[in-house]
C-alpha cells in the first residue's frame, strides 16, 4: 500500500487513541516512535518525489504557455507585415498549443494537490513524533506508577485475606481452649463418692480417741467428778 493510498488513514489516526490501546505503554512507546519515524522517512521520500512531479508539471505548463505567447506574437507580426497566410499558420500552431496547455494545467493541478497532501502528511507526522518524544518520559513514569499501584492493591488484598483467615483460626483456638477449661472445672467439682469418703476417714480424727483423751485430761486436773 502506497503512502498516498494510506493518506486518509494516517490523517485520521489519533496518537492518544493509539496510546490508550497499548497493553504496556512503557515498552511500546519506543516502538511506536520507531514506527512513526519509519513512516516519516517513507513520507519524506515520497513527498520529495511528488514535489518533484509538481515542479516538473509546472515547468512544462510554463514552457507551453511561453510557446503560445510566442506564436501569438508571430501571428501579430505576420498580420502587421501584411501576410495573412503566415498569420494563419502561426495561429494554427497556437491553437494546437492551447490544447496542450489545458492538459498541462490539469496535470499540474493534480500534482499540486498531491504535493499539498504529502506536505500536510509530513508535517503531521513530524508534529506527532515531536509530541510523543516530549511525552515519552511522562508516559513511562505514569506506566510505572500504574504498575506499582496495581502491585500495592494486590498485596493489600492478600494481606486482608490473610488477616481474616488468621482471625478465624484464632477464634477457633480460643473456643477449644475455653471448652477444655470448662471440662477441667467440671472434673474438679464432680468426683467419685467412695473416694471422697475414703479421704474423709483417712484425714479426719477418731471420735472415740478424742473422748478418752478428754477424760484423761479432766482426771489430771481434778475435774473428773464435775458434771459436763
Amino acid at each position: 500500500m502506497s503512502i498516498l493510498s494510506r493518506f486518509g488513514t494516517i490523517m485520521k489516526s489519533n496518537i492518544n487513541a493509539a496510546l490508550d490501546k497499548m497493553e504496556d505503554p512503557a515498552k511500546m512507546v519506543d516502538q511506536y516512535i520507531i514506527d512513526l519515524n519509519k513512516d516519516l522517512a517513507a513520507v519524506k521520500k515520497e513527498t520529495a518525489g511528488v514535489m518533484g512531479q509538481e515542479k516538473n508539471a509546472h515547468r512544462i505548463l510554463m514552457e507551453l504557455q511561453e510557446e503560445v505567447k510566442r506564436f501569438n506574437n508571430l501571428a501579430e507580426q505576420a498580420l502587421l507585415s501584411g501576410s495573412d497566410e503566415d498569420a494563419m499558420v502561426f495561429l494554427g500552431k497556437k491553437q494546437e498549443l492551447d490544447g496542450r496547455v489545458a492538459e498541462a494545467e490539469a496535470v499540474w493541478a493534480a500534482a499540486h494537490d498531491n504535493a499539498n497532501k504529502m506536505r500536510t502528511l509530513y508535517n503531521k507526522l513530524c508534529a506527532d513524533i515531536q509530541n510523543l518524544e516530549q511525552r515519552r518520559s511522562t508516559i513511562k513514569a505514569k506506566a510505572a506508577i500504574a504498575k506499582t499501584q496495581t502491585r500495592v492493591a494486590d498485596a493489600t488484598a492478600k494481606t486482608r485475606g490473610g488477616s481474616a483467615g488468621f482471625d478465624r483460626l484464632e477464634a477457633r483456638v480460643n473456643q477449644q481452649f475455653d471448652q477444655a477449661a470448662a471440662l477441667m472445672e467440671l472434673s474438679e467439682e464432680v468426683g467419685c463418692d467412695a473416694e471422697d469418703l475414703a479421704k474423709k476417714y483417712k484425714a479426719g480424727a477418731n471420735p472415740a480417741t478424742v473422748n478418752n483423751e478428754l477424760a484423761a485430761m479432766k482426771a489430771r486436773l481434778g475435774l473428773a467428778g464435775q458434771a459436763e
